[in-house]
C-alpha cells in the first residue's frame, strides 16, 4: 500500500512539474509581453481600423479631480443585479474620506429582465437615492444650500453582465464612451429631476476610472488604476494630443482617460496550458479574453481544479475513486485558492478543510495537501506576475517610466486579500524595472473602499463646473 501511495505522488509531481514549466513567467518573457501590451495600446489610439483584440476607450473627458475638492458628495456605483449608494465628505488631499455611508440595494427582478430597462431603472434608482439623501439630510447641512454632486460608475464589465440581465445587451462597453454613456447620464438626470432630487451627474464611467480619480485626488502622479476582482481592466491617463483619434470634446482638458479592456489580450508570448479555461470548447470564441482567463478571480480557481481533477484521474491523487464534485466547472473560487495557498497550519489543515468542503474530498494526505497548495502557487504566481508585466507595458505606454514617478492605483479582492499574488506582483514590477526604475513605479490599494470611486467623480464634476 505504502509503494503504491508513493507510485502515485510520484505521477502527480510529475503532472506539476510540467504545469509549472508552462506556467514560467521569466523576465524576458514578460518584457515581451508588456512591450506587446504598450504597442497594441498605441496601434488602437492611432488607428481607426487597429489589428488588434483590445479594446480601448475615451473613457471620461474632463479634468479629474486635484485634491483642493472639499464637502459632501454622492456616488452610485451600479453592478449587476444591485447598485451601491454612497455618501463621504472630502476634506483635502492630506486627508481620508470621511462620514462615509454606503446603502446597497436590489434591483427587481422584473427590470433586470428586460433589455429596455433603462428608463424603469433609473426611476428606482433615483426614489431609493431620495430615501437615502432624506435619510442623511441631518448631516448633510453644507450642501442643502447648493445642487449636491452625484457620481455615477457600473462596477460589472457592461458585456459581462450576468445572462439574465438585459443591460447585458442594452449596455455593450463598446458604445458606452460615445452613445450609450451620454444617454443613460441623460435618462438619470430625467429621473432626478422628475422625483425633485437636486443631483446631476455628467458622465457614466466604469468603476477602474472611478478609482484612476481617486488616486488623481490624493496624488497628481496617479496615472493608472487597475481593477483586479472577478473581472480586470485598466484605466491611465493621457495627454489628449497624443490621441489623434480623441473626440473633440477632449479638447477641454489636456488629459484623457484611457480605459484598456486588455482581458482581451493575446500574445504568443502568454504562457499558455492546456488546463487554461481559454481552451474551453464551449466557447464560441475559445480565443477571447485570454488575458482575463489568465489573472482575474473569475477563473484562477478554474485553472486550479483542473489541474487537480487531472491529478485523480491519472495519479489517483485522493484516492482510487475520483471525487465527482471535483468535475464540476467554476466550483472553485479565487478566495478558497487564497485560503489553501496562504495555509500556514501544521499539515496543511486549512487545505484538507477546503478539500471536504468544496469537493467532499475526506481522506486527503498531507501530501496530498501539500501538492494543492503547490498548484495554487503555480497559477497564483503566474497570474500575479502577467498583472505586473501588463502594468509596466501601459507605464512605458505612458512615456513616464525613465524619468517621472507614476502611482498605480489597484483595487479588488484579489489584491486586497490574497497577499501572496500581491506580493508576487509587486516583485514582478521590481524584477522588470530593476532597483532604479522600480522607483518611479509606486503601486497602491484604492482609496475609500467599495463605489468611493463615484464620489470621487462626483468631485471631478465640482472641478469641471468650475
Amino acid at each position: 500500500m505504502h509503494w503504491r501511495r508513493r507510485k502515485r505522488y510520484e505521477q502527480a509531481r510529475r503532472i506539476l512539474r510540467r504545469f509549472a514549466r508552462r506556467c514560467a513567467t521569466p523576465a524576458a518573457k514578460l518584457w515581451h509581453v508588456a512591450d506587446e501590451m504598450a504597442s497594441e495600446i498605441e496601434a488602437t489610439l492611432s488607428s481607426s481600423d487597429p489589428a488588434t483584440n483590445l479594446r480601448v476607450l475615451f473613457a471620461y473627458l474632463a479634468p479629474l479631480p486635484t485634491g483642493e475638492e472639499k464637502g459632501i458628495y454622492y456616488g452610485i456605483d451600479l453592478r449587476g443585479t444591485n447598485f451601491l449608494i454612497v455618501k463621504a465628505r472630502l476634506e483635502g488631499k492630506d486627508e481620508p474620506l470621511s462620514e462615509v455611508s454606503r446603502h446597497e440595494v436590489a434591483i427587481p427582478s422584473d427590470i433586470i429582465a428586460k433589455v429596455e430597462c433603462t428608463r424603469e431603472l433609473c426611476d428606482f434608482m433615483a426614489l431609493e437615492l431620495a430615501k437615502f439623501v432624506s435619510f442623511h439630510s441631518e448631516t448633510d447641512s453644507d450642501a442643502r444650500s447648493t445642487e449636491r454632486k452625484l457620481g455615477f460608475t457600473l462596477s460589472f464589465a457592461m458585456d459581462e453582465a450576468p445572462e439574465s440581465s438585459g443591460m447585458a445587451i442594452k449596455w455593450n462597453r463598446s458604445l458606452v464612451d460615445d452613445t450609450v454613456g451620454k444617454e443613460l447620464a441623460a435618462e438619470i438626470n430625467q429621473a432626478l429631476e422628475k422625483h425633485g432630487i437636486d443631483m446631476r451627474v455628467f458622465a457614466v464611467v466604469n468603476d477602474t476610472v472611478g478609482y484612476l480619480a481617486g488616486g488623481r485626488y490624493y496624488s497628481n502622479e496617479s496615472v493608472t488604476a487597475v481593477n483586479l476582482s472577478m473581472g480586470t481592466d485598466i484605466a491611465y491617463v493621457e495627454l489628449s494630443k497624443q490621441t489623434p483619434n480623441s473626440p473633440k470634446e477632449s479638447s477641454r482638458s489636456a488629459e484623457t482617460v484611457i480605459n484598456v479592456q486588455w482581458g482581451n489580450f493575446s500574445s504568443l508570448n502568454l504562457p499558455l496550458t492546456e488546463y487554461d479555461t481559454y481552451l474551453d470548447a464551449e466557447s464560441k470564441d475559445p480565443g477571447s479574453r485570454v488575458f482575463e482567463k489568465l489573472i482575474s478571480g473569475m477563473f484562477l480557481g478554474e485553472i486550479v481544479r483542473r489541474v487537480l481533477l487531472k491529478m485523480a484521474q491519472e495519479a489517483a491523487l485522493f484516492g482510487d475513486c475520483l471525487p465527482p464534485k471535483l468535475t464540476t466547472p467554476y466550483l472553485l473560487m479565487s478566495p478558497d485558492v487564497a485560503a489553501m495557498h496562504q495555509d500556514a497550519s501544521e499539515d496543511y489543515q486549512v487545505v484538507g478543510e477546503k478539500l471536504k468542503e468544496i469537493f467532499d474530498i475526506n481522506n486527503s494526505t498531507p501530501m496530498a495537501r501539500e501538492i494543492v497548495s503547490e498548484v495554487c502557487d503555480i497559477v497564483a504566481e503566474r497570474g500575479a506576475r502577467l498583472v505586473g508585466a501588463g502594468i509596466v507595458g501601459v507605464v512605458k505606454k505612458t512615456g513616464r517610466m525613465a524619468n517621472r514617478k507614476s502611482v498605480i492605483t489597484i483595487e479588488g479582492g484579489l489584491y486586497e486579500h490574497y497577499r501572496i499574488f500581491r506580493n508576487y506582483l509587486h516583485s514582478c514590477v521590481w524584477e522588470m524595472l530593476g532597483s532604479d526604475l522600480s522607483e518611479n513605479v509606486i503601486i497602491e490599494y484604492s482609496h475609500g473602499g467599495s463605489g468611493a470611486g463615484s464620489v470621487f467623480l462626483a468631485a471631478s464634476q465640482s472641478h469641471f463646473e468650475r
